[in-house]
C-alpha cells in the first residue's frame, strides 16, 4: 500500500513516561513538563507523580493518559457521584473545591494580564454551596431498543450516547428525588419512544418539569403525567415543538417566581435563570455596590434577560433602561416591573449584535453601565458605551477570553480596572464566570 507523507501527522510516542503534574488548567487537567513539553494529563492532580502514555502530541504540546498513578496529593478527594467518569456534566469531583476554584481565579488572572498587561487579583472568589447547588438542569430522553427502556440523563463524555442518571448530587435535593420516580414515570408512557428531553427547574415556589414530546400524546399518558404532577407536587408543562407555547398540563398553575435582592421575579418555564441561586445573590449583590447606586444615576443594562440585574438596580435609581434580543425575556421584564410597582424602567427589544445606533435607547444619556453578554461577549457595544463616557461599569462575563477583549476597548479609552471577581457558578465544571469593574479614570483615584 502507498504511502504519503503528510507535513501536519505526528506520531505519538506510545511508550510510557513517568511525569510530576505542577499545575492545573481551567478545565481540571494536571500540567507537566517532560523533555521541555507541557503535557496536559486528565485526572492528575498538582504534586502528583504518575506513568502516562500520550495520546496526542503537537509541536507546543502534548496530551497524555494516565497508565497508573504513584502518589496522591491532599487536594484528591472522592467523587460523590456514582456516575463520575462516565457522564460529561462534571469533570472535576475528584479536585478539591478551593484549588478548583482558585485554578479558575488564576487563569482568570494570567488571561487579564496577558490580554490587558495587568496585574490584578480575581479574589476574593464569590462562593456558593459545593453540591445541590443547581436549579435547573436539562435532560436528554433516549429510547434503548436493546434494554428496552428510556435512558435519561446528560450526554457521556465526548459521545451522543446518554448516561442514564440515576443520582445527581450537583442538583438540589429537591431536583434530584425527582429523578428516579420521573424516569419510572416516563418508561411507563405510551409514547416512550418519541420522547425528546425534559428540563427540571426549581422556582421558589416548588419544583417544575417541562417535557419535550415528538407527537400529540394520547389522554393514557396525560392522565399518567398527572397523577405524577400531583403525587409528587409538581408543576409539570408539555412542549410539543420549539415554536409551539408551553401547555400547563393542569389548570391553574400556580407560575414559577424566584427572589433576588428582596424583589419577587416571575418567569416562564422556558426564560433563562441563573442556575446558581446562592451565586446569583452574591454577583447582584456585588454588582450593586461596585455601581455604588445613587437616587439621581441613570443606569443602561446591556443583554438585561428578563432583569436579573435590572429590577434591582430600579428600586434604588432615578431610572434604568433594560436592553435585550430575546423578545420573551423583555416581556417577563416588563411584566416584572410592573409586579414590583417600578415605574421608572424601560426594556427595549432589540439585537445588540445589528446597529446599535439607530436603536431608540441609544439616543439617552446614562452615568452608570452594566452590561451581561453571552459567551460571543460584546465586541458591538463596547464602541458605545465609550461614547456614553458613564463614570462606572460592570462587566459580568461567563467566557473570560471575550471579557479580557473588551476590556481593551475601555482600557483604551482612559478607564481604570478597578476589580476583577471570579464567580464559582459552576463547581465540579469547567465553567468559569466572573464580573469586572471599570472607573473613568479621572474618577477613579489613579494617577496618570
Amino acid at each position: 500500500m502507498v504511502q504519503f507523507y503528510s507535513p501536519n501527522r505526528r506520531s505519538v510516542n506510545r511508550g510510557i513516561i513517568s511525569v510530576t503534574a505542577d499545575n492545573l488548567d481551567a478545565q481540571g487537567q494536571g500540567i507537566a513538563r517532560h523533555q521541555g513539553k507541557t503535557i496536559f494529563i486528565s485526572g492528575l492532580l498538582p504534586g502528583e507523580q504518575a506513568q502516562i502514555q500520550l495520546t496526542e502530541e503537537k509541536r507546543q504540546f502534548a496530551k497524555g493518559k494516565i497508565v497508573k498513578r504513584l502518589s496522591d496529593s491532599p487536594d484528591r478527594v472522592s467523587p460523590p457521584c456514582p456516575h463520575f467518569k462516565v457522564c460529561g456534566g462534571c469533570q472535576q469531583q475528584h479536585v478539591a473545591s478551593e484549588l478548583q476554584a482558585n485554578t479558575k481565579a488564576c487563569v482568570l488572572e494570567r488571561l487579564m494580564q496577558r490580554e490587558t498587561g495587568l496585574n490584578i487579583s480575581a479574589h476574593p472568589i464569590i462562593h456558593g454551596p459545593e453540591y445541590g447547588y443547581r436549579r435547573r438542569a436539562r435532560l436528554g430522553l433516549q429510547y434503548n431498543a436493546k434494554q428496552r427502556a428510556l435512558f435519561m440523563g446528560f450526554r457521556q463524555n465526548q459521545t451522543n450516547d446518554l448516561v442514564n442518571i440515576k443520582h445527581c448530587p450537583v442538583m438540589r435535593p429537591e431536583l434530584e428525588q425527582l429523578l428516579q420516580p420521573l424516569s419510572q414515570c416516563l418508561n411507563s408512557l405510551n409514547a416512550v419512544k418519541r420522547l425528546g428531553h425534559v428540563e427540571l427547574v426549581l422556582a421558589d415556589n416548588g419544583p417544575l418539569i417541562v417535557l419535550r414530546h415528538l407527537d400529540p400524546l394520547k389522554h393514557e399518558d396525560r392522565e399518567i403525567l398527572r397523577t405524577f404532577s400531583v403525587q409528587h407536587n409538581v408543576s409539570l408543562y408539555l412542549a410539543a415543538g420549539d415554536d409551539n407555547p408551553l401547555e400547563p398540563l393542569s389548570e391553574g398553575q400556580p407560575g414559577p417566581w424566584y427572589q433576588v435582592d428582596g424583589l419577587k421575579l416571575e418567569f416562564s418555564p422556558q426564560d433563562f435563570i441563573q442556575v446558581n441561586d446562592e451565586v446569583n445573590q452574591q454577583m447582584v449583590s456585588q454588582a450593586l455596590a461596585w455601581l455604588d447606586l445613587q437616587p439621581t444615576d441613570r443606569v443602561l443594562d446591556l443583554f438585561c434577560g428578563m432583569g436579573n440585574f435590572t429590577l434591582p438596580i430600579a428600586a434604588k435609581v432615578q431610572s434604568v433602561v433594560g436592553v435585550e434580543g430575546v423578545a420573551a425575556l423583555v416581556a417577563s421584564g416588563q411584566y416584572n416591573a410592573q409586579l414590583n410597582e417600578l415605574m421608572n424602567v424601560d426594556f427595549f427589544h432589540e439585537n445588540l449584535e445589528s446597529d446599535i445606533h439607530r436603536q431608540p435607547w441609544a439616543a439617552l444619556g446614562f452615568n452608570k453601565v452594566l452590561l451581561d453578554p453571552a459567551r460571543a461577549g460584546a465586541a458591538g457595544v463596547m464602541p458605545h458605551i465609550v461614547k456614553l463616557a458613564p463614570e462606572k461599569v460592570v462587566y459580568v462575563s461567563c467566557n473570560p477570553t471575550t471579557l479580557a477583549r473588551d476590556s481593551k476597548a475601555l482600557l483604551e479609552a482612559g478607564y481604570h480596572l478597578v476589580s476583577v471577581r471570579m464567580l464559582d457558578m459552576f463547581p465540579h465544571t469547567s465553567h468559569l464566570e466572573s464580573m469586572a469593574l471599570f472607573i473613568r479614570h479621572d474618577l477613579s483615584g489613579v494617577g496618570d
